[in-house]
């Protein structure tokens, strides 16, 4: 039972872990950089450049028409040392493609390419430094990169040399020393290939990881349920005893385990090649996609009450035993198949959420999240083939397996709610505004809690155990898990009169559709109408303030910061009040935006400087009820579709003039939209680095204006 609360406490916390909205358009550039040597200490240092998308280039270094400011050919820097000098101009060697742009003139640029930079080295050692680049097609630009480098020079013509030649053995003969010498001095070219920069890939590798754990707990999880536990003796017997030998006992239970995860890890690559990433985000996000995971979440979640089983067809059963059996590994396949139909009414209300869970993860998330849930459901298949001896220790089953398929059932009722929530507010429907969102989370979390203690009886639970003295008492793990959930509810009472509940406000809807705020003064209106940057009525903001004041973040409601909904309106106020413009590229729907919002934007040194030195502006992506007016609707490029809706515009501005399509996304640009950071900051609670990130935006934009 001790692992009844770990992994309970597990997939209440990593179930409702997810994953950016969106991912950065991926750079598809390759740079690998060598040393050649040319003559004596004359060397040239290859940038090799291979972009792997047709429509994508990088420029030359120099075009006959000059790049402005917003397009950079590469630039080389090696970092300044005694042991080397830069000897000339960087060139380039490869095809150039040459094209006409209307209003600009003729620009050169590659797909392939060696941009070569002349090197003198007086000695042996590594060559150290940057290259900085731009990824660029037809219609847009990426950020420029700056990517460290580093060559490694090991010539025995040059002094100070790394590795020296070895002492000849007294046995070899002069002319073998002479081989020697000249195998070692061949190779004088060495290469290291350049990665790309550190924040384009650990943030996708961490929300995977992320994801399988979430899964293998959820694995875990299911194997506690009566329909998997009660069958791991009898199947590991039934291995162990009509196997010829130990040995073979051992290998064919293994071969059972495999085809579990075979069977689930299938199931996550065909929903992946049926719905592609892109198809399983959007559908994430959709209402009506939201309003059939609810209904998935409280069919399953009154079924683990136990008002009834869900079961899949019984001839399925019959059709997948019959061809089961240990003859083969097709046999035992079938036998595992066998175990996923008939448990399909304990792990499905599993498998469901954590599909909904995989779907953020990318084309490759539910194939991970089937992986790690199927590896949780078959480990303990083979560890107890291995170890027999294990099964005797095994708790017997009974009443604690129902108790948790009725916890798991209250934690499905408070999922679903999150899923009616992301339908309502896309809506603006008002039905599960956040009092009423946060009231039934409460009334759940009680009676979870009282639950657990014994005094909340349903139908198909067992009589309470007894003890030495014939009374009714509750195991610790049990009383623990009745603590955590009433102290939960304790946690979530504030939140009724507005208070912004950091450690959920990821999941909780927006403090603006409240209608009562404490902090505020009560009333539900928002404070556009205060702080310092509104003012003046005439830089207050008003397009679409009716329509997104329920979004707004409790740090607007409760500390007077000010946004803007719309890119023009912003630039306006920037004009007037002299101040830079953080350009919050957000979504209705977005977690780690909530995130962002709540753990960073609410820390009072954080919302002082956004109040007081920037004009903020939140484009929501995802907001589709408004739509744009028909002559100021198009079809955009880089989206490939019509651009009809508000959150259509803010999609595409942030792709076009940005190169980034993931929320939360921050961008810092002056009054005349001039780019005052090179890359924009994604999402990273990490509230001293957002701090310096923003006095980094001010400092640059003194220095600009002055």
């Amino acid at each position: 039972m001790t692992r009844l609360l770990r992994f309970i406490t597990v997939f209440i916390l990593l179930a409702n872990t997810t994953i950016s909205h969106a991912q950065m358009l991926k750079d598809p550039t390759v740079w690998t950089v060598t040393a050649k040597k040319k003559s004596g200490h004359q060397y040239e240092l290859i940038f090799h450049l291979e972009v792997k998308d047709k429509d994508w280039h990088v420029y030359a270094l120099k075009t006959s028409t000059p790049l402005d400011e917003s397009l950079l050919a590469p630039s080389f820097t090696p970092t300044k040392s005694t042991r080397y000098t830069v000897s000339g101009k960087p060139f380039e060697r490869g095809k150039r493609i040459d094209e006409e742009v209307d209003g600009i003139g003729t620009l050169h640029y590659y797909q392939s390419a060696d941009y070569v930079l002349p090197l003198t080295v007086d000695t042996n050692g590594e060559v150290k430094g940057k290259f900085k680049y731009q990824t660029c097609n037809h219609e847009t630009c990426l950020s420029p990169k700056t990517i460290p480098f580093s060559v490694t020079i090991n010539d025995p013509e040059l002094p100070n040399a790394t590795t020296t030649a070895a002492a000849p053995d007294s046995s070899a003969t002069t002319e073998d020393t002479a081989k020697a010498a000249v195998a070692q001095a061949t190779p004088t070219e060495t290469n290291t290939t350049a990665k790309p920069a550190e924040t384009e890939k650990p943030a996708e590798e961490k929300s995977l990881l992320w994801l399988f754990f979430a899964a293998l707990g959820g694995g875990l999880l299911a194997v506690l349920t009566p329909c998997v536990y009660s069958m791991i003796p009898i199947t590991v017997s039934f291995f162990t005893k009509r196997s010829k030998s130990r040995a073979e006992g051992i290998r064919n239970a293994i071969y059972y385990s495999l085809s579990i995860i075979i069977i689930f890890t299938l199931l996550g690559v065909i929903i992946s090649a049926t719905f592609g990433a892109n198809a399983l985000n959007n559908l994430s996000t959709n209402w009506i996609a939201n309003l059939f995971f609810f209904a998935i979440f409280i069919i399953f979640g009154i079924s683990f009450l136990g008002a009834f089983e869900i079961t899949l067809p019984s001839s399925w059963t019959s059709k997948t035993d019959s061809k089961a059996g240990m003859s083969s590994f097709g046999g035992i396949f079938f036998m595992a198949l066998t175990l996923v139909i008939v448990s399909f009414s304990c792990t499905g209300p599993i498998v469901g959420p954590l599909l909904v869970l995989t779907s953020k993860g990318g084309l490759v998330g539910p194939a991970i999240g089937m992986f790690g849930f199927s590896v949780g459901l078959a480990l303990p298949f083979a560890l107890f083939a291995i170890f027999p001896g294990m099964l005797n220790k095994m708790a017997t089953g009974g009443g604690w397996m129902n108790q948790v398929k009725v916890t798991l059932g209250f934690i499905e009722l408070m999922l679903a709610m999150k899923f009616l929530s992301n339908a309502d507010l896309a809506q603006g429907w008002r039905l599960l505004d956040r009092e009423i969102f946060i009231a039934i989370w409460i009334v759940l979390s009680v009676m979870l809690g009282v639950y657990l203690l014994g005094k909340l009886k349903l139908s198909h639970d067992d009589a309470p155990p007894k003890n030495l003295y014939g009374q009714e008492y509750v195991g610790l793990v049990r009383l623990f898990l009745a603590m955590t959930m009433f102290s939960f509810a304790v946690y979530l009472v504030p939140g009724m009169w507005g208070a912004p509940l950091n450690g959920m406000s990821q999941f909780i809807p927006p403090v603006g559709t409240q209608d009562f705020v404490l902090s505020a003064g009560g009333g539900s209106g928002s404070n556009h109408s205060g702080g310092e940057s509104a003012a003046n009525s005439e830089v207050a903001p008003k397009k679409y303030v009716e329509e997104m004041r329920i979004y707004e973040p409790p740090v607007v409601k409760n500390l007077g910061l000010v946004t803007y909904f719309e890119y023009e309106e912003a630039i306006e106020a920037a004009k007037k009040l002299k101040k830079p413009i953080m350009l919050d590229f957000t979504g209705i729907n977005c977690v780690n935006c909530r995130k962002m919002e709540a753990q960073v934007w609410s820390k009072p040194e954080v919302a002082k400087i956004l109040k007081e030195d920037f004009i903020v502006a939140s484009l929501y992506c995802d907001y589709d009820k408004t739509e744009l007016p028909k002559d100021k609707q198009y079809f955009s490029k880089i989206l490939g579709s019509d651009v009809v809706t508000v959150g259509d515009r803010n999609e595409d501005l942030q792709a076009s003039q940005f190169g980034a399509n993931s929320q939360p996304f921050y961008f810092y640009i002056d009054e005349d939209g001039n780019k005052l950071a090179e890359e924009g900051y994604g999402y990273n609670p990490d509230v001293q680095k957002f701090i310096k990130h923003l006095e980094k935006v001010k400092e640059k934009y003194k220095n600009k204006t002055k």
